[in-house]
Order: C-alpha cells, then structure tokens, then sequence
C-alpha cells in the first residue's frame, strides 16, 4: 500500500452522522476531523467526538480532533418575509444598526455589527454574500452606512460582510467562542482553531482561555482577515504564536480578492513550515463534489498544487459534513495526494541547510532527516518521542522516507495525525528493558509490514526516557541484524 504523506482533515455534520459514514471515512484516510462550532449545538458535536474517539480505537488508528470556533462572522440581519431582494447597479442601499432585524428592503437592511458605521469611511467597498454583490460607501449617517450598488445581484438573510482589503475592528474571539473553548476542553479536542486573528495577541488570549479551561490543545490560526496576511511581519507572529496555521480561502479571498490569493497561499505555506509550524490549506477545494461524484479537473489541480507547495493537510467543509458524496471526496482526494507526490518536489529540501539549531533535539531531528534524504537503502525514520515536537521538526523536511512517531501518549499520537509524513504508532518504551528498546522499536515496524529485512532504519531517541525534549541521539540500523 502506498503512504500518502499529506494529511486530510475532515468536517463533521449530517452527512457524516449516518449510520457507518464516519468509519468508512476514517478507513478511507481521513486523519483528522473538524467539529464545526458555527454549525450545531453542543450536545451534537459531543456526540461526533465521543464516536470519533470510540471508532479510532476500535479500528487502531489516531485521528486528531480540530475544535473551530465561529469567530466574529458579521452579518446583515433579515428581509421582511424572508425574501430574496434583487439589487441592482447604480442604486442606493443602506446597512443600518439600528433598522429593524426582520425588516429588510431593496433599499435597506440591518445588520449585526453596531461598529460598522465607525470602522467606515467613503469609497470603502464592503463584500456581501462571499463577494457576490458588492457596495461602496457614500456617507455615513449615525449607526447606518449608505452605499452604492457597484455589483448587484439577490441578497438573502442573514449573508456574511466583508470590507475589501480588511480593517473591520471586530475582536476575534466572541462570547460565544469563549463558551466554546469551554466545550473544546471538555471534549478534549487536540487543536483549537482560532476564527478571523488580527494578530498574535489573538491567539494568545484563545490560550489563556484554553489553558484556563484545563485544555493543553494546540493552537490553529485561521488565516482570514487581510490585515493578517498582507503584513509579513504580523503574519510571522501569528504563525509563531500558534502550533499550526490554516489558509481559509473564504473569506480570505474576499478580503484581498483571488487574483492575490494564490501567491499569498504559497507564502504562508513557505512561512509556516520555515518558521516549523504546521499548515493547512483550506475552503472549496472539492467544491463541486458538494453534488458531484467526481472532482473537476480544476480541483484536482489545486489539490496537487497545494500538496507541491508542501502544505501539511487538506481540508474539507461542506464536501463532507453536508455533500451527498464524503466518502467518494476523502477517497479522490487521497488519490490526488499520492499522485502529487510522486514529484520530485515532494522529496527534496534544503529546509534550514544555512540555520544554527537552538536545541539538541532539534539538531538530531535535522540531521536524522538529511541523512534519510541521503543514504541509499533507507526505508523508514523511527522518532521515539514524548511530546511529539522531533517527530514535528523533522515533518519540515520535504522527504520520501515515512516517518513513525512512536510514543506512550494518546494525546501525542493524535496530534502527529495532522503532520506530513508522520504515522503515529503507540509504544511504551517504559515496558521494554532499555538494552531491548531499540530492537523492539524495529520489530514494532516489521510486525506491522512497514520494513523488512536488511532495510535501513534511522532511529533517534534519547539517553533517559520519558524526558520532553530529551532526544539526543540517532541510530542507524539494519532490520534483522544484531542491534
């Protein structure tokens, strides 16, 4: 069977709560899954996680758990009936705080965000419904924002608001999503993703939140808001603030427009993997598979390109949590994974060849991972590891060789799920004399079909075990040979 290195990340809804969906998406190569908390109620994603933790388990596999938080996603209110209203070029349209929520017109409308009239200014161009109906400000009047239709279209309840080029004040965490890291520590989620942060402070408040709750989660940046990607400075502090980063096409795309998206998604990528975090690319990528039992061919492309560029994972939202085909969507995008990496690109890296390494482990988690790239013979890196962090540093590394973290810790062997090119696999080294660790950790893989003999193996390990960050030394060995 073929390793596919690069990681799928699933969302969860009704599609996935039928009966036996959710195991087969897992049997098919789903690594980690997405409870949605701007979708559903509480009891419902306790109950996804509690059968995710209980059909891991049954099938001996690690999955990760992504707990996303809704953030402050602003809004206009409603249409008077709940109609569709049908703007059009040219006219005027207001967006009122203090207008009716229920009582919308082809000529105004309410909206959520009472702010919105201060972080306003004439010519701002705002985005409604993704960017489908556009509108620039003419003036603003107290709590109303009047505008002109500049790219008309039908208006719906409730559809989100953007401003071109960002800016808009709204904090990143709600009260809402203050509750809901409440409900991710209960539910013992492995990473928090952290809606619309404007910069690091962001996500060192979630922290605080998260670690007050008595969660030790890692953080996800959701990558949203223009202000946080088109400075690069501000962009590397949210990404060093944060264990993983995510490229959330969406309302990213929106706020800087597509033609810019493409270069910023490979700069982020490029970032987060330079400064050893981890990534995932985001939003639409088997879109038309919503209704479709095949992707586009368009699709297909994008997938791959984001795999080359060297993202960690790949995401899917409504493809799988409401589409009528999830299981055909994890099993083509699988396929495209391991078609695009059969690319050289995949395989090479001069990753931080000109670095000086701050730590021990660090350095033996880079030279492991040069050595893999150039002795012939290799087969597989075995990280034996506690926190999981060696079994990180070397997923930087583009490379061919799998990489098994074995570790004692459940929360350690779900949170690899989401590195590439890391399979976790448990291990108790505490069990085994330490004169035998070594060999067992090699007869672990074999038992398991993963190498034969007179294969290479690299193992790297520390000197006294159970230690984090304890990892100072590498072995290369034979399997089958006296080690």
């Amino acid at each position: 069977m073929t390793l596919r290195r690069t990681k799928i990340v699933t969302t969860l809804g009704p599609a996935t709560d039928a009966e036996g969906v959710l195991e087969q998406l897992l049997i098919a190569g789903a690594n980690t899954v997405r409870l949605n908390f701007s979708h559903g109620d509480a009891e419902q994603h306790r109950q996804r996680a509690l059968a995710v933790r209980s059909i891991s388990k049954k099938l001996g596999i690690s999955v990760a758990i992504l707990a996303d938080l809704q953030g402050p996603k602003i809004r206009i209110a409603k249409f008077k009936d709940n109609k569709t209203v049908q703007l059009q070029n040219n006219q005027s349209f207001i967006l009122d705080a203090d207008f009716d929520k229920n009582e919308g017109s082809e000529s105004i409308v309410g909206i959520d965000y009472p702010e919105l009239a201060h972080d306003s200014k004439p010519d701002d161009v705002y985005l409604l419904d993704d960017g489908r109906v556009r509108v620039k400000v003419t003036e603003i009047v107290g709590n109303a924002v009047h505008t002109t239709v500049i790219q008309g279209g039908p208006l719906s309840n409730n559809k989100g608001i953007n401003k071109l080029g960002g800016g808009l004040s709204a904090a990143a965490l709600t009260e809402k999503d203050k509750e809901d890291i409440k409900l991710a520590a209960e539910l013992e989620a492995d990473y928090l993703a952290v809606s619309f942060p404007r910069g690091p402070k962001d996500m060192h408040e979630a922290r605080q939140l998260l670690n007050a709750a008595g969660s030790s989660a890692e953080l996800v940046a959701k990558l949203e808001r223009a202000e946080a990607v088109l400075d690069h400075e501000n962009l590397d502090n949210i990404i060093l603030a944060s264990e993983a980063v995510m490229v959330a096409r969406g309302d990213l795309g929106v706020e800087i427009g597509d033609p810019e998206l493409i270069a910023v998604q490979k700069h982020i990528i490029k970032r987060a993997r330079t400064l050893d975090r981890i990534v995932i690319t985001a939003t639409q990528m088997m879109e038309s598979m919503i209704e479709h039992p095949f992707p586009t061919r368009a699709e297909v492309f994008d997938v791959a390109n984001a795999v080359l560029d060297g993202t960690d994972a790949i995401m899917c939202s409504a493809e799988t949590a409401a589409g009528k085909y999830p299981l055909e969507t994890v099993r083509a995008m699988s396929d495209i994974c391991i078609g695009a990496e059969k690319h050289k690109l995949t395989t090479e890296s001069r990753h931080r060849l000109g670095s000086e390494f701050k730590r021990i482990d660090e350095t033996i988690a880079m030279t492991v991972m040069y050595a893999a790239n150039h002795l012939r013979g290799v087969k597989a890196i075995i990280a034996m590891t506690e926190s999981g962090s060696t079994a990180k540093w070397m997923s930087r590394i583009s490379s061919g060789m799998p990489i098994y973290a074995l570790t004692r810790h459940e929360a350690t062997q779900s949170r690899v799920s989401l590195y590439r090119g890391v399979e976790a696999i448990p291990f108790d080294l505490f069990s085994i004399e330490d004169k035998q660790i070594n060999k067992a950790a090699v007869d672990e893989l074999k038992k398991r079909n993963l190498v034969k003999d007179g294969d290479l193996v690299i193992l790297s390990y520390g000197d006294h075990s159970g230690v984090h960050g304890g990892s100072n030394t590498f072995k290369i060995v034979s399997v089958g040979n006296i080690l």
